[in-house]
């Protein structure tokens, strides 16, 4: 042993085989040569060959009654597909994307928001971890059951029965109760119960019956009656309800009644049983009394009586036997560790990839109205409204980050008069275009449920806010039709005085406007208010909209606009700003889980949508998620936006044009530069217009040389985008005045701009300043930067070329990426599969580049690439490629770990990753050429910061094998094959080559990196487990060895905890009782005691026909040995297991938790061995037993003494002095009026008997006599004892002719009687002479006037099993006289 100092002391006597004990100077010895050989390595044995022992005992196996627990099940595990469910009526993949996608990467985004989920099921997967996650819990009743022995129970019967005849009438009793209503519902519920008034009656034939009615009137008919003649039994049920009782049927029905108070309830439970035991005597009686009667009867029909007798008595009897066995409670039912809430070996719910979005706000826009009002009508009798037309933009900005942080809700709450001044400009449809894309799109969404009409003039849109907090405003920005100047414009509204002739005057001018230049805005004001109150997405109600600001011409950007609201919390500075007199309406709401009509940003309907176009729908409003790690998702639908916006024109400094001061912007998107190019009808329109238009216009500053816009385009793009796709904005200058004799052009061309989409394959998105030009010849795009590239070109360009518009874009997009790490890696795999001209040499490169890809990008695509990474993992032929491919896997693992987002990976590795279909050309698996790059990665030589990630994250990596053998199974149909087939050899030794190269990382690196080493640890374990599903049994088995071989006795308490942790694991495989075969290996009958040591003994036999388990005893044995804190952990392992055998509702019955203790029968050796380790000393003088003497023992260094609690219960008892004596974790309760004492040798704890009068206080033999008395005195206390005992009748063993029968075992059957609760051990020989120095100690005294032996054994209970029938079954105890 570790840790010892000074003199060894002398040890207890050990108690080797239940046949023979050892002599004192044999225990010292070996006591002696254990402390000098403590540190050597135990003796590893190998395993059974499983798979062939089944084969072998294939005959055995399956005769035998209990098959099932020696045989795994065979449909253990498949593989479902689950067909991908969206939130949308239909796919928000157009029908055509897959036809028009040419780029590896856009078919890849699509193949990935298109297939199904792919999902490994594991039958008995509940069965697969902690005793806590078992299905069926378990729960602690509230008040345990009184023990009511026979003797007592035929009193109380007797005094009971005689109490109810002496009542006239028998047993009344009346009162108020809460009846369930169960009605065969799956769960009855508090609602259930309505209060009604029994009462009980007794009948003229002696039944009862319990009637119960609405109020305490019951001369009236009763609601309801319950016959109680039908009653089996009434016990207490607290799971539903306090105070509530249940009354069995035998119809296995149920009635469920509660009281108000836990006395109430017992008075009815107590009353109602007194009936039930009545009945039962009165019906047995009255069959007994007819059948001795009847004297004219035949002798024959006199034993058909009896018969009939004994029948109904027996059924009588076996009715009480099953209600009492419900009520019993199973032992570790009262273990407190059963009922904490331990939620570290819980598995995470997984959850499939699905559209999440932040805090989602409702706003509803109701009316906005000036002051300045009119009668629009001719005939002035209609409604008075705005006397002009007006739009709304509705937009949130981030005031703290300075961004815009959604796109723009465009609302027009203009009265149908009012809509109708400008119904010949923009609220037409376009001309379309036929057999274009955008009309496949535009169609495929109206087809698919979305009426036009829906969408038409939105009123309430949905925001969505990922980060939350105060300064997030909801701007509204006020447009009108293009008039004039916004001063001038704005004048009327700002007047108190509600002049009609003003109204008229602006009424007049606005409709020449509305006829003249309707398509036209300009800005007109803004107004603002807050959204949340806090940071945790708390919505402001109560606020409403700010006074409505005049728009400054000056101040049009949105760089302006959060210079404004930094300061609308200051009410000095925006009292400077002048006001239109008005009032927008507009509220903010949660938004309800049941919201009807919405439709997504991308004009499709979400599942619940109604469809009768009877109302406009709810449009989704896109948010502009931040480009961070951790706000981002992975996508799952298919979404292709861009977002333009023109920024500033400079054209101050222009000759090339006579006039250019109103000048409007037109955005296109086109694909060619041919003359005869038309624009593509993709950029999504405004409210009164269609869905899709082919061009958009800008906001008109009036009299502005340098205009300003704060305008937003969305655009639909294609699929595929190619270089010919390109942006064309074009320059007008409008004339406003209307008073010009001459009839004028309304709008003139002054320049045009062309942006190209792609630059080196991405989508540009920064901000771009580009030259104009005053032409646009054909094959405009090979010009670009103000430079002609071909002579043949003649491009006029305005200012001598110079940059002078500034526009910038931003790409919502789910199949096209910004990151050119990400986009030159798909781009030369692409290649590779076009071509044999890419190398896979250049590919590391590209792998390596990974690396430095944007974390926001990597989340996006997270599914996507790691789909490619495994593709790239399986062709390759070089193994460098395969090495990184797994560094970049890495990386990615990490890095969402470090965001927080490891969720994400789990939901990959369960629902997503699959092979591809395996083909001639590609032969290599997943799981083979993961596992091999695994190992080079964690090779000594290579970098120790992967190698580091690799170890910390390893549970995706061993996942990810685990996925890819089961589907390698099913497609390859091997299931159903030898296990010895079904995968490779050489997959067979990169397993382990693998568990090999990570057993050093994880013994010698947790004093680095702790957390590291412990997660490599469990990812091994819970991959270990999972392959006894998949692989050869018995090479598992030899891989477990491989890694316990890794550790020695002595290592440090980390390194205990990683090994019992890693045995908790593979020991928690929910076919763990098949894994030990428990059935008995030997042929023939016994006829000698040592062979049946093979049965209870850790032997090297036992250990390899039962590997895990004798594994687990073995390894806690070893434990036991050392501290405190590691014994512990190992019993603490131990007992877990068993508590999870007891609860498992496949081995519930008698015969299999039998089967089951025949597995743990080697711990009471286990705990004999160790009985050395006992130091007990006496803390009150016994009564007939005094020991004052203490033990001169070095390794004594203190003492805990705990008094008794009075009034202890029993639950109490068995866990603290029990199982946390023997784990070290407690003090030793009595039961007795005795307290007892533990001494902790060194650091170490001591294995302690509960009981302090059959301690062993000594070995000495001048102390024997001392001992005998303390014997004495236990016996008599084990009647105060209030643990129930157990009693069997075994027959005895047949011996071998030379091994004499002892005399006081020459009777044909013993009586055992074992109490479960303590752990005391034997000290006298049975085999010895009877003139040996230990007499039998008073316990082996006869107790009864047949002669029969009473066998005590007490025992440390760890066998979930009834007692009788795990010994009965070995049938050990009849040579253990004690």
């Amino acid at each position: 042993m570790q840790g010892r100092a000074g003199k060894t002391p002398r040890k207890e006597m050990v108690i080797e085989s239940p046949q023979q004990y050892k002599s004192l100077a044999e225990i010292e010895a070996e006591v002696e040569a254990g402390s000098q050989v403590a540190t050597v390595k135990p003796k590893i044995i190998e395993p059974l060959d499983y798979e062939n022992v089944l084969l072998h005992w294939k005959t055995e196996i399956i005769s035998d009654v209990l098959r099932d627990m020696l045989q795994f099940p065979t449909d253990d595990f498949q593989i479902s597909a689950l067909q991908r469910q969206g939130r949308t009526l239909f796919s928000t993949v157009p029908e055509t994307a897959e036809k028009e996608a040419h780029s590896l990467f856009v078919r890849e985004c699509i193949k990935t928001y298109k297939s199904d989920w792919h999902v490994v099921n594991y039958k008995y997967e509940e069965y697969s971890g902690d005793f806590r996650q078992l299905p069926n819990k378990v729960l602690r009743p509230e008040k345990l059951s009184a023990h009511v022995f026979e003797v007592d129970e035929d009193v109380e019967k007797d005094e009971d029965t005689a109490s109810l005849r002496s009542q006239k009438g028998g047993v009344s009793k009346h009162g108020w109760l809460y009846k369930g209503n169960v009605n065969g519902a799956i769960t009855v519920t508090m609602r259930s119960f309505k209060r009604r008034y029994f009462h009980l009656a007794q009948l003229g034939d002696g039944s009862y019956n319990l009637n119960f009615y609405k109020d305490e009137n019951t001369s009236k008919d009763p609601k309801g009656t319950i016959f109680l003649d039908s009653c089996m039994g009434v016990v207490q049920n607290s799971k539903v309800r306090r105070f509530a009782f249940e009354l069995k049927m035998q119809d296995k029905s149920t009635f469920l009644l509660a009281a108000d108070s836990e006395a109430e309830m017992e008075e009815w439970i107590t009353t109602l049983n007194k009936i039930l035991h009545s009945s039962f005597e009165q019906a047995m009686q009255e069959k007994k009394n007819g059948d001795l009667n009847d004297a004219d009867d035949e002798h024959g029909k006199t034993e058909l009586s009896t018969g009939d007798f004994q029948e109904t008595f027996q059924t009588a009897r076996d009715i009480e036997s099953k209600m009492r066995s419900e009520a019993r409670l199973k032992l570790f039912t009262l273990d407190p560790d059963t009922q904490k809430l331990d939620f570290s070996a819980i598995e995470l719910n997984v959850q499939q990839f699905e559209e999440k979005f932040g805090k989602r706000v409702l706003v509803s826009c109701h009316d906005l109205l000036f002051n300045l009002q009119g009668c629009v009508a001719e005939n002035e009798e209609r409604p008075t409204t705005n006397v002009e037309p007006f739009y709304v933009i509705l937009s949130l900005f981030d005031v703290q980050n300075n961004r815009k942080i959604s796109a723009n809700f465009h609302v027009d709450l203009n009265h149908p008069l009012v809509r109708q001044m400008t119904s010949g400009h923009g609220s037409g449809p376009n001309q379309q275009i036929s057999g274009s894309w955008n009309d496949s799109v535009l169609e495929h969404r109206l087809a698919s449920g979305l009426p036009e009409g829906a969408v038409r003039y939105p009123k309430q849109g949905i925001f969505s806010v990922t980060c939350p907090h105060p300064e997030i405003f909801l701007v509204a920005r006020i447009e009108k039709v293009l008039q004039g100047g916004i001063t001038h414009c704005t004048e009327p509204y700002m007047k108190s005085s509600d002049s009609a002739k003003m109204a008229q005057k602006v009424l007049k001018n606005a409709k020449t406007a509305c006829g003249r230049l309707g398509q036209y805005r300009m800005p007109f004001g803004w107004a603002a208010r807050p959204v949340f109150k806090d940071a945790s997405g708390t919505l402001d109600k109560s606020a409403r909209f700010s006074a409505l600001y005049r728009q400054d011409s000056s101040k049009l950007s949105d760089e302006d606009m959060f210079k404004l609201l930094t300061d609308f919390r200051k009410p000095e500075k925006m009292a400077k700003l002048p006001v239109l007199l008005g009032n927008l309406d507009v509220t903010i709401d949660s938004v309800p889980p049941d919201l009807t009509n919405c439709v997504t940003s991308s004009y499709i309907p979400v599942g619940n949508f109604e469809g009768n176009g009877q109302s406009s729908a709810l449009l989704e409003v896109e948010e502009f998620v931040p480009c961070i790690a951790k706000c981002s998702q992975p996508f799952t639908i298919y979404k292709n936006h861009l977002y333009v916006y023109p920024k500033h024109l400079k054209y101050d400094g222009q000759k090339c044009f006579a006039k250019a001061r109103n000048i409007a912007v037109c955005i296109q998107f086109k694909d060619s530069d041919e003359d005869e190019a038309q624009p593509l009808k993709c950029i999504y329109g405004c409210p009164g217009g269609p869905l899709f238009t082919k061009q958009a216009y800008a906001a008109v500053l009036h009299h502005q040389q340098n205009p300003e816009f704060y305008d937003e385009i969305k655009i639909e793009l294609p699929t595929q985008l190619h270089e010919k796709h390109h942006l064309l904005f074009t320059f007008y200058h409008v004339s406003c005045d209307s008073n010009s004799k001459k009839k004028d052009v309304v709008e003139t061309p002054v320049g045009q701009v062309w942006l190209p989409l792609l630059k080196d394959g991405r989508v540009i998105t920064n901000e771009q300043q580009l030259p104009v030009a005053a032409n646009l010849p054909a094959g405009y795009l090979s010009s670009q930067d103000g430079v002609n590239k071909h002579s043949g070109l003649e491009i006029k360009w305005v200012d001598g070329g110079k940059p002078l518009f500034k526009v910038s874009t931003h790409l919502v997009s789910t199949v096209n990426t910004q990151d050119q790490h990400l986009h030159k890696f798909f781009h030369h795999c692409e290649s590779m599969e076009m071509s044999e001209q890419a190398s896979e040499g250049e590919l590391v490169k590209y792998l390596k580049s990974l690396h430095a890809m944007e974390g926001h990008v990597m989340v996006n695509f997270l599914p996507t690439i790691l789909n490619q990474l495994f593709c790239v993992l399986t062709r390759t032929t070089h193994e460098d490629v395969a090495v990184n491919v797994t560094r970049v896997m890495v990386h990615v693992v990490a890095q969402c770990h470090e965001e927080g987002l490891e969720h994400y990976l789990r939901s990959y590795v369960k629902f997503v990753l699959k092979q591809d279909p395996y083909s001639v050309t590609n032969v290599k698996t997943v799981h083979e050429e993961l596992a091999k790059a695994m190992t080079a990665i964690l090779k000594p030589s290579t970098d120790f910061l992967t190698s580091n990630k690799l170890l910390k994250h390893s549970w995706y990596f061993f996942e990810g094998l685990v996925k890819s053998m089961a589907h390698y199974l099913i497609e390859h149909g091997k299931v159903k094959v030898s296990r010895n087939q079904r995968f490779s050899a050489s997959y067979y030794h990169a397993v382990e080559t693998l568990v090999n190269m990570l057993m050093p990382h994880i013994t010698q690196k947790y004093k680095d990196n702790l957390d590291a080493a412990r997660n490599a640890n469990r990812s091994l374990a819970v991959f270990i487990k999972r392959c006894f599903t998949f692989m050869n049994r018995g090479f598992v088995f030899k891989q477990i060895n491989n890694y316990m071989n890794c550790f020695v006795p002595g290592d440090p308490k980390t390194l205990y905890e990683f090994k019992f942790e890693f045995l908790r694991e593979v020991c928690n495989h929910e076919h763990y009782v098949p894994l030990n075969l428990p059935m008995p290996f030997w042929k023939g009958r016994i006829q000698r005691f040592q062979d049946l040591q093979l049965d209870y003994s850790l032997t090297d036999d036992f250990c390899r026909n039962h590997f895990l388990v004798g594994l687990l005893l073995r390894e806690v044995g070893g434990a036991l040995q050392e501290s405190r804190e590691i014994r512990q952990i190992a019993i603490q392992v131990l007992k877990g297991l068993m508590i999870k055998h007891t609860f498992d509702d496949r081995y519930a019955s008698k015969s299999q938790q039998a089967r089951l203790a025949t597995l743990y029968l080697p711990l009471f050796g286990l705990l004999q061995e160790n009985v050395y380790r006992l130091d007990i000393k006496e803390s009150a003088p016994l009564d007939n037993c005094n020991v004052n003497n203490p033990r001169e023992d070095s390794l004594v260094q203190t003492s805990m003494v705990t008094p008794q609690k009075p009034g202890s219960c029993i639950e109490n008892a068995l866990h603290k002095d029990v199982f946390g004596v023997i784990s070290g974790t407690a003090s030793p309760q009595s039961s007795t009026t005795n307290a007892s004492s533990v001494h902790h040798a060194d650091s170490k704890g001591s294995l302690v008997s509960t009981d302090s009068g059959n301690s062993l206080l000594d070995k000495s033999s001048d102390r024997t006599n001392s001992l005998e008395k303390c014997s004495i005195t236990s016996q008599l206390h084990q009647k105060e004892r209030s643990t129930r005992r157990h009693s069997i009748n075994v027959l005895p063993l047949f011996f071998e002719p030379k091994h004499q029968v002892p005399p006081h075992l020459n009777h044909a059957t013993k009586r055992v009687t074992m109490d479960f609760s303590l752990l005391t051990v034997p000290l006298p020989d049975l085999m010895q002479d009877n003139d040996s120095d230990y007499n039998k100690p008073a316990a082996a005294q006869r107790v009864d006037a047949n002669h029969e032996e009473n066998l005590t054994l007490q025992v440390f209970s760890l066998t979930c099993v009834t007692p009788s029938e795990c010994f009965s079954y070995y049938r050990v105890l009849q040579i253990w006289d004690l």
